[in-house]
This record gives C-alpha cells, structure tokens and sequence, in this order.
C-alpha cells in the first residue's frame, strides 16, 4: 500500500477575483459606452468642424482646397454674423439676470412654505418635460402669435388696451417679450431646483442667532443668505449664460415662418444653420462661425468666472 500523498486537484483561477483585484476594469466598463458615445458624437464632429472650417468646403464634406483663416475671416467681416452675435448678446443680457434673480426668488418663497413643499417643487420643474419646440408652438399659436389674436391680446383687450402683432412688430420689438418669458418658462424651474439644494444646506443656526440679534429679513436674506448661496449663484450664472449662448429652438420655433426667417433677432447658431445646411452648404464658413461662437463662450464663461471669484483659491477668499 502507498504512502504517498494523495495528490491535490490542480486549483482553478478565480474568475471574480480579476475584476474584484482590478478596479480600472470596472471603471472602463461603467465609462466606456459614454466615452465612445462622446468621442463618435461629440470630439468627432469638432475636430472635423475644425478641419472644414481650413478648406473650401461648398457642398462637400472632403474638399481639397486649403484657404487657411480666410473662412475665419470671411465670417468676422460679414455684417450678418456681428449682428447675430449682438443678437446672442443682448438675448443674455436679459436673461440671464432675470432668470437668476427669478429661481432665486421661487426658490426662497417655496423653502419658506411649511405644507406642499414638494408639490411646489414638481410644479416649478415640470416645464423641464415639455420640449423647446413644444413650447415654441404654443407660445407663438396660444399665448402670443403673429396676428391680433391669443391669450396675451385677450388680456390687453380686457384691461381696455389694443392688441399687438407680437412677433411682426420691429418698432417696438415686442417679440423680444416672447423669446424672453418663453426661455424664462422653460429654464425658471431647473435653477430653482439648485437654489433650494443649497438652501437646505444653509445652518439653521445661523438664522436663529440673526433672529435674537433682531435682524430683519432683508437683513438676513443679505448678510446669512446670500454668502452661503455663492457657490450655487455661481454655477447658476455660468450656466445660464451657456445656455442663453447657445439658444436655437425657442428662435427658430417662434421666428421661422414659411418665407424663411426674418432678418431681425437671428442668433449665430440660426445663421450658421442657414450658412451650412441652407442652398449654398458652406461648410466651411459654418465651421469657422461655430469655432468663433465657441470662443466667444469661452472668453465670456471665463470672464464671468473670473469676476464672480471662481478661481480664486481658498487663501484668496
């Protein structure tokens, strides 16, 4: 009889193991479909935008013609591509306060409401569910269309005042009124999700120490309120200025008729659409122009940025 061990089963790798041993494989599982996602629809699209914006690129994705910064250059001479960019300019500068001031002011009144709360909530967010040309549609159809009629004239009609053609008016533009309250709609309710966020983080200590100094509410509002909001204002105001740059549906919706888009309140991105998808398919003065906007974005974020303190480091503060 042998007296030798007997011998072992050879052990079988454990496939758990690997992945449980290697965080990095879990972390390109989790990224990698949104990487690709970005990279295929996102970088791809830019550097070839770059690309094009160096050729003469008339009806063709593959030119051959290399004109250099000519397109660039084409586009900042071109009278209608400034005045776009004036358009961009003073569309932010409406909105952009507005809407801060505004989901700033929701968001104190529904954080100071006791009961229903969260109904409040779900009805200042609930226009983030209707698409931009939904709401385009009925803003230009129901509330304010291009002919005496709709609720806004309803209204003018009761109070005894004459009805105004919103939209075909130049002098006074009164279809700035309807570019306006219709992003104000639409975008109110998102950033005063974020204001009431950062309110409920704000120590409640903080306020009873003001209420037994006998602080009245502005001065409460101001002097406790405000500087633990400023992070979140922050952030508000660069994204509110972003997405006021890039605005396109609500223009497009409200303005485009059947004879095509009227030259006043066009915004760059309409004009580039009209430049590269229009008759004559430049693409590259159409990419030129986004870069160009891109840039103006750019300059503008981080100027804001800059003056709002962004940067600053915490020793700076």
């Amino acid at each position: 009889m042998s007296l030798r061990p007997a011998r072992r089963a050879p052990s079988r790798p454990d496939a758990g193991g690997a992945w449980r041993d290697s965080p990095h494989l879990w972390f390109w599982l989790m990224t990698g479909p949104f990487l690709a996602g970005l990279a295929v629809f996102v970088l791809v699209p830019i550097g070839w935008s770059v690309w094009l914006s160096l050729f003469d690129a008339h009806n063709t994705v593959t030119p051959t013609r290399f004109v250099g910064l000519d397109n660039y250059r084409d586009m900042l001479a071109d009278p209608a591509f400034r005045s776009s960019l004036v358009t961009f300019v003073v569309f932010a500068a409406i909105v952009v306060p507005l809407t801060f001031a505004g989901s700033l002011a929701l968001a104190v009144l529904v954080h100071g409401v006791r009961r229903f709360q969260a109904f409040f909530r779900s009805v200042f967010f609930l226009p983030l569910a209707c698409s931009y040309i939904a709401a385009s549609l009925i803003w230009r159809g129901s509330i304010f269309p291009g002919v005496p009629t709709g609720v806004a004239n309803a209204a003018l009609r009761a109070v005894g005042a004459e009805p105004v053609a919103w939209l075909s008016v130049v002098d006074p533009p009164w279809y700035w009124l309807v570019l306006v309250t219709l992003r104000l709609w639409l975008q109110l309710g998102f950033y005063t999700i974020l204001f009431l966020a950062a309110l409920q983080r704000v120590p409640r200590h903080l306020y009873e120490a003001a209420a037994l100094d006998g602080a009245s509410g502005w001065t409460t509002f101001a002097r406790i309120t405000l500087p633990q909001l400023r992070a979140v204002s922050v952030a508000v105001l660069l994204l509110a200025t972003v997405n006021a740059f890039q605005a396109f549906d609500e223009f497009y919706g409200v303005m485009a008729t059947a004879q095509g888009y009227p030259p006043y309140a066009r915004p760059p991105l309409i004009y580039l659409y009209y430049v590269a998808v229009g008759n004559g398919q430049d693409f590259g003065h159409g990419g030129a122009g986004g870069i160009l906007l891109t840039a103006l974005i750019a300059v503008i974020a981080l100027a804001q940025g800059r003056f709002t303190g962004l940067f600053r480091g915490r020793g700076e503060r």
